[in-house]
Parts: C-alpha cells; sequence; structure tokens
C-alpha cells in the first residue's frame, strides 16, 4: 500500500511555510466551510469544529491522505477577535489590546481518510501587551498592515515589539499552526519528519 498523502486544508501562506519546515511533501486544498460562531460555543469548541470540519470538507477528494485542519481565534476575556480586514479595525483591536493578555485557542484535526481517525486538539498561547500609544499602534500598522491576522499583528514580524511577554509550550501556534503537537499526532499515523 503507498503512503498517505499529507494534506493541508487551508490556503493560509502562514500555514504553509510553518508545515514547510518539517520537509515533509504536502499538498494545500481550500476547504469550504462556514467559519461563523455558534451563539452558545466557547472559543475552544468554535476552533476544535472548524479544525475538523475543514479536515473533512475535502476528505472526498483524498483517498489516502493525513488532512490537517487549522482554525484560531484570538480572544480578550470571551470576547473573539477576527481578522480585522482593514486598518480601522486593526487599530481597534490592538487598542483593546493595549496593556491585556490575548490568548489564542488553536484548534488541530489531523484526519486519516482511509480509517476515518480523526485527532483533535486545541493548544492555547498567551500574549501579554505592552501598553501601547496610538502613535506606537498607527506606526506598526503602518509597517506591516497585518489586516488578514487574527488579534491584528504579526508575531514573527515587527508584531513582536507590541508584546511584554508571551506564554505556550509551541510558538508555532501563535503563527497558527501547533508543530509540536501535529509531528505527535502524525507520528501516531506512522509518519516521522526525522525519519523512524
Amino acid at each position: 500500500m503507498s503512503s498517505p498523502t499529507l494534506v493541508l486544508a487551508s490556503t493560509s501562506p502562514y500555514r504553509r511555510a510553518l508545515l514547510e519546515r518539517l520537509r515533509l511533501p504536502f499538498e494545500t486544498a481550500a476547504p469550504r466551510v462556514d467559519e461563523r460562531r455558534n451563539s452558545s460555543e466557547s472559543p475552544q469548541v468554535l476552533v476544535l469544529r472548524l479544525a475538523e470540519a475543514k479536515a473533512r470538507a475535502i476528505a472526498e477528494t483524498y483517498r489516502n491522505a493525513l488532512i490537517i485542519g487549522s482554525d484560531q481565534v484570538a480572544c480578550i476575556g470571551d470576547e473573539v477577535l477576527g481578522k480585522p480586514g482593514d486598518r480601522e479595525q486593526a487599530v481597534a483591536q490592538l487598542e483593546r489590546a493595549s496593556g491585556r493578555t490575548l490568548v489564542f485557542h488553536t484548534g488541530l484535526c489531523l484526519l486519516n481518510t482511509m480509517t476515518g481517525r480523526a485527532q483533535t486538539l486545541v493548544e492555547p498561547y498567551r500574549v501579554h501587551f505592552r501598553a501601547l500609544t496610538r502613535q506606537q499602534i498607527e506606526g506598526y500598522l503602518d509597517r506591516e498592515q497585518p489586516f488578514d491576522c487574527a488579534g491584528s499583528f504579526k508575531s514573527e514580524g515587527l508584531g513582536i515589539a507590541l508584546f511584554e511577554r508571551v506564554e505556550g509550550d509551541d510558538p508555532n501556534t501563535l503563527i497558527g499552526l501547533p508543530l509540536i503537537r501535529l509531528i505527535t499526532l502524525l507520528e501516531s499515523e506512522g509518519v516521522f519528519p526525522l525519519g523512524a
């Protein structure tokens, strides 16, 4: 039997770049999933549901595959911050984050289409923001324009200057794909990035 195809159920350039670090061959596919939050869903339940839904959305196309689905939200308390989409929303998000802690919840699913087994988890990551002035926020946004990023920053770039400190097991989680946990899931399916 041939080895399963590894598929990233995402068109995110950030997730793609992270998965490339493992030096495993993989394909990408765009899942068509309604990402709206149900009224009673906690952030953790939301990202878990969406990560699995993204993997399952493309499963019919791949008969012998390991499909990676992932979803992420940023939260201040119970408030979920989405991708800002524009400068005005990004300013508002960073003003709310100033001097506070954001928690990023990243859902991860590894779906084996041969067995139907779906391994899922939620990985948290905390970002403690510096007290920021409006001038600092606008200067940052002028330089990076992170309007397609939850929380309105790119931690892999200048966004790191917005932080006082971060807490979590895997810094890749903050960018959108918890690689340390993913490696464990892949190994349980017989895929070893470092070799068996």
